[in-house]
């Protein structure tokens, strides 16, 4: 039986605004720069790693394989939400995110520094998805942390605002890993850009080390999981003393409906900043540095219409702004196709443009939802496993998916179909948890 319990209140004791502040920009860093290590390699997939990594006799099976192994990352972030979550749970938030922070630089960094398959041969590619699954485990790991620390330090009414800025690190990391990309082909000729200039990106996966640092010295764990210890030592050889197994056996059907209600958007978020650039350079023959330009841009739009759709949030209800984001998505699915396939920039960027703004009113309250659906001594194992179960259903696949229906079918309006299947799978999840809310 589920039954989740609502939202525990926030401590009377506020922490002192600067801390809180230092906090907040602390956990929106760790998201930056988590994510942006995470998206140099749906980049980096899109454009080289097939025939750098999985030499093939078509560029689409190339590129098959490298989406693959862009999929096993997000196969690998349960496990990092699992593993996280539950000490998470019991240890704290922070040391978690610092942990997190520190697989994920030395991951990418070893994947800047990692031969291809004519310099070692099949262990390029075995080594590639090795590390690739070290990312996966860290970003599984990485969301729970940063959005705890965000949300759990929030003053009263203010949950979805200061959740959001965790959610600011996905655009954030897009338009660093674009303009890092875009910097790296400007400056250097195909070949140079293919033999080595790739790899810059990945190198810059050493600064998250020294955020890491930066969390563990300055920031101080949260308040309320300060109050949760207690009631957790006064349980620790009871089934209570575990989150996971309280998750599994209790709330797994919020869990589930979490992750129903949030594929979609993780699926059409990855459609947009790798599958399309793909689409559009392969097959529609378009310029990558225009494109890569256009996501930059429509990434960019999303840093104020996140935060916007949260604090809304904060005075209309959660439910009802995530629910108006999952209708837009399915409503735009396809005429966003029917204007990549002008194959005009100027199309692709409306079409990109309007998708991001449905994307950005479900993204924004995101957060301070997932955390209300479970109390503090849980909320990092549940609100993560809930996230980590959408990105393999969606985000993981959709590449993966797009360009097998690409390929199976000639027509992007199979896309579409995809999208809006999981569009309705979304709108019925929100029904079934607005109905629970109601009802508690």
């Amino acid at each position: 039986m589920d039954t989740a319990p609502s939202a525990q209140p926030l401590t009377t004791t506020a922490p002192p605004a600067g801390n809180r502040r230092r906090v907040a920009t602390a956990a929106a860093l760790a998201s930056a720069v988590e994510w942006y290590d995470y998206f140099v390699f749906g980049i980096a997939a899109a454009l080289v790693l097939g025939d750098l990594y999985f030499p093939a006799g078509s560029s689409s099976a190339g590129v098959l394989a490298s989406f693959a192994t862009f999929a096993v990352g997000f196969l690998a972030r349960p496990l990092g939400g699992i593993v996280a979550g539950h000490l998470g749970d019991k240890r704290g938030r922070k040391p978690m995110l610092v942990l997190a922070l520190t697989l994920m630089g030395l991951a990418t960094t070893g994947i800047g520094l990692l031969p291809t398959y004519d310099t070692i041969g099949v262990a390029a590619p075995v080594l590639l998805v090795v590390l690739r699954v070290v990312q996966g485990v860290a970003v599984g790991a990485q969301w729970g942390g940063a959005m705890l620390l965000a949300t759990e330090y929030a003053p009263a009414g203010k949950r979805g605002i200061y959740g959001s800025v965790v959610q600011l690190g996905v655009p954030i990391g897009v338009v660093t890993a674009n303009t890092v990309f875009l910097l790296a082909g400007a400056f250097t000729t195909d070949a140079a850009f293919a033999s080595w200039a790739w790899r810059v990106p990945f190198l810059a996966g050493l600064l998250v080390l020294v955020l890491a640092w930066y969390i563990h010295t300055r920031v101080e764990e949260t308040p309320e999981f300060k109050r949760a210890e207690h009631a957790l030592a006064q349980r620790e050889k009871t089934d209570a003393a575990s989150p996971l197994r309280t998750i599994l056996r209790h709330h797994l059907g919020t869990v589930l409906l979490a992750g129903g209600s949030f594929a979609v958007n993780t699926a059409t978020f990855y459609i947009l900043i790798t599958g399309v650039l793909d689409y559009t350079t392969r097959e529609l023959h378009m310029n990558r540095g225009a494109v890569l330009t256009v996501s930059l841009c429509v990434s960019l739009t999303q840093l104020a219409l996140i935060p916007a759709s949260a604090a809304l949030s904060d005075r209309v209800g959660r439910i009802r702004i995530y629910a108006l984001g999952a209708a837009g998505i399915a409503l735009w699915a396809v005429p966003l196709f029917l204007l990549i396939d002008t194959g005009s920039l100027l199309w692709l960027a409306v079409g990109s443009f309007v998708a991001s703004c449905f994307l950005s009113i479900m993204y924004g309250p995101q957060a301070a939802l997932f955390a209300e659906l479970f109390t503090p001594e849980m909320r990092y194992t549940g609100a993560s496993l809930g996230y980590q179960i959408a990105a393999v259903a969606g985000g993981g696949l959709a590449p993966f998916l797009m360009v097998l229906l690409l390929e199976a079918t000639g027509t992007s309006m199979s896309v579409a179909g995809y999208i809006i299947g999981l569009s309705v799978i979304a709108l019925l999840s929100i029904k079934v948890l607005a109905s629970r809310a109601r009802s508690r």
